[in-house]
């Protein structure tokens, strides 16, 4: 998967000192992709946007 033109943007849900945070970017069709702040060149994982609904969904649940 090429995340080459992903722009990337913190979770809202991050903490704003530096830690452990998520970066999404679901500004290319069809693929949202998620990656850690803290290793931007490592690993990313891709996500239909179904997919990454059905998530952020369950995450949101009491």
């Amino acid at each position: 998967m090429d995340l080459t033109g992903a722009r990337w943007r913190k979770s809202t849900k991050s903490g704003g000192n530096g830690g452990d945070c998520v970066e999404v970017a679901d500004n290319l069709p069809g693929v949202v992709g998620v990656r850690d702040s803290k290793d931007p060149h490592g690993p990313a994982l891709a996500f239909g946007p179904a997919a990454w609904q059905a998530f952020v969904g369950f995450a949101r649940r009491p």
